[in-house]
């Protein structure tokens, strides 16, 4: 056993180095540059050091890049001065505009780095005010321009067959008008008329040029497209690769991550195990629940939270925005279950409406409480069964206190019953969902749980009682309260003893019952002992075939029922 206990610690111990240093290698570069081969550390550093810009290189740039960009400013500036068109000053000024900026942004990097700080403080320009929905969507700006990465194809074609199909519609169209036109020019006679027929046909040429060329680029862009997907698709090895370099492996990372997470979580809850006495005990105090409960929570939030730092250690913005998405999500539909989740945990901590020991109804049965989990365990132990429960089934539900002697099920394997339909048989299975019961002869009897529970069975298999009548004439009614009784008790205890039923029978008694219409009756009052339960209509008949045999021994007429009639004389 302590070897077994050694090599899973020694197992887990290389699981978490192995996860450890998957966290810790370097991803994959897209390029292919980053596979040359490796150099000695010091011609490397040597390298780096000599290719590495120095402060004053990057600020002759900047100043370069500042003074080109002045020179294009001056530029649009006369062009938007020579500009005739209100179209073209349009697209000047959004070309001007953009340079201001991009001469602004270079002025405030040489600053900067000049300062060797940001100083964009020292700058007289207004905070600005925090607004929800701008950073919402900033948050989700880097997966929209993935989702838009990745559909931009799919869009620019069918971008393209609809224009395609615009045009298509078109052509033919200015076809009919072109002939037309040339009909009603060679029919008129008016030299003025034909100038301007020939003027208009001009016209609808050049628009019938510009469809069509407009269909043929439309139509060579689409061929294009769709010559680069057959492309992707021969090069798809290529493409799972770069794939796989590109987001695959920071997946990899994240699994691994959560994986670490979950090591380092079990073997926490072995160390608990050990150190903390009872701590898994099936009645555990509140203290060890609480800290049960704790951890349980701690290993939740690092298991959602590893992924998320890995995405963003390893700056996948994507994954890192999807995650937190599914985090909003998950938060807001949070949101209607804490009160729910809230009784749970007072039900965990053993401190809600269903305690641990208790008795709890449930499904039309009591049941005891054993233990209280995330998978809580119910038992009954008269019928000898087990029901796993989710904890949140038991929201809602009361427990209380159990005694000895209450009853928890009508009866247990292996005895005998008689219920409300008359049938009696012996108990052979008892489940959640059947009882089955077996008849002298072998019959067998299926009843539902609660068809079973609904036949108020009653159990003969400690002890049962047998009342059987004899009802004897009117013409022995001096004897039927005091010599009567006495001697067919005896009478009927000799028989039992001489048949060997004396071993089973605990009491014998017989009593006058009642005056019938026809006869005087006698109850035969007898207990037998629970293993008799299998001869039990057995003792019925032949109770009733000794009373018979008492009735001639002791000459006792015995009368059937009769009927009077009354006819009054008629005058």
């Amino acid at each position: 056993m302590g070897k077994i206990i050694v090599h899973n610690i020694y197992l887990r111990v290389i699981i978490l180095l192995w996860l450890s240093w998957l966290l810790t290698i370097p991803s994959i570069a897209e390029d292919s540059s980053d596979t040359a081969i490796f150099q000695p550390a010091t011609e490397v550093t040597e390298t780096v050091a000599s290719t590495e810009p120095t402060t004053i290189d990057t600020l002759t740039s900047l100043l370069t890049q500042k003074t080109l960009i002045d020179k294009e400013i001056k530029a649009l500036s006369g062009l938007l001065k020579s500009a005739t068109s209100d179209s073209e000053k349009a697209q000047l000024n959004l070309d001007l505009a953009d340079k201001v900026k991009e001469a602004q942004d270079t002025a405030t990097n040489i600053e900067n780095l000049a300062a060797s700080t940001d100083i964009s403080i020292l700058r007289s320009v207004k905070e600005e005010t925090f607004n929800f929905e701008r950073e919402f969507f900033s948050l989700l700006e880097p997966t929209l321009k993935e989702m838009n990465h990745l559909t931009s194809d799919v869009r620019a074609k069918a971008e393209l067959r609809e224009r395609i199909e615009f045009v298509n519609k078109r052509i033919p169209v200015v076809k009919t008008a072109i002939e037309n036109t040339k009909q009603l020019e060679a029919e008129a006679e008016s030299g003025e008329l034909k100038s301007h027929l020939s003027k208009l046909k001009a016209r609808w040429q050049q628009r019938l040029d510009s469809l069509e060329t407009e269909r043929s680029a439309a139509t060579l862009q689409l061929e294009k497209y769709i010559l680069d997907e057959k492309i992707r698709e021969e090069n798809a090895p290529s493409y799972l690769k770069t794939f796989f370099q590109k987001r695959a492996w920071v997946l990899l990372k994240a699994v691994g991550a959560l994986l670490l997470i979950l090591l380092a979580s079990k073997l926490v809850h072995r160390f608990l195990t050990l150190t903390l006495k009872g701590y898994q005990k099936e009645n555990r105090s509140v203290r060890f629940r609480v800290i049960d409960l704790l951890h349980r929570t701690v290993t939740i939030i690092l298991t959602v939270l590893a992924p998320m730092l890995v995405f963003y250690l390893f700056e996948d913005w994507v994954l890192f925005t999807l995650s937190i998405l599914l985090l909003i999500g998950v938060a807001f539909s949070l949101r209607e279950a804490i009160p729910r989740y809230w009784h749970q945990i007072e039900i965990f901590l053993n401190i809600g409406s269903v305690r641990e020991g208790e008795r709890i109804l449930m499904d039309g049965l009591p049941w005891e409480v054993k233990n209280i989990n995330l998978f809580t365990t119910l038992y009954n132990p008269r019928a000898n069964l087990t029901k796993r429960v989710k904890l949140r089934e038991l929201t809602g539900l009361n427990s209380r206190p159990c005694h000895t002697n209450e009853p928890w099920f009508p009866c247990e394997r292996g005895d005998w019953v008689i219920l409300s339909d008359g049938t009696r048989g012996k108990v052979i299975g008892i489940s959640l969902e059947l009882i089955e019961l077996i008849q002298r002869g072998g019959a067998r009897c299926t009843y539902t749980l609660s068809n079973f529970l609904d036949a108020s069975p009653q159990n003969l298999s400690l002890n049962f009682r047998i009342k059987e009548l004899l009802g004897i004439s009117y013409n022995n009614q001096k004897m039927v309260t005091t010599e009567a009784p006495a001697k067919l008790k005896a009478y009927l205890e000799k028989r039992l003893t001489d048949e060997n039923y004396d071993k089973i029978l605990l009491n014998l008694n017989v009593e006058f019952a009642k005056a019938n219409d026809s006869s005087l009756d006698l109850v035969v009052i007898a207990d037998f002992k629970g293993d008799a339960a299998d001869i039990y209509n057995r003792l019925r008949r032949t109770l009733q075939r000794y009373c018979v045999d008492a009735a001639s021994e002791f000459d006792w007429e015995i009368p059937f029922p009769q009927v009077t009639f009354h006819n009054s004389a008629i005058a």
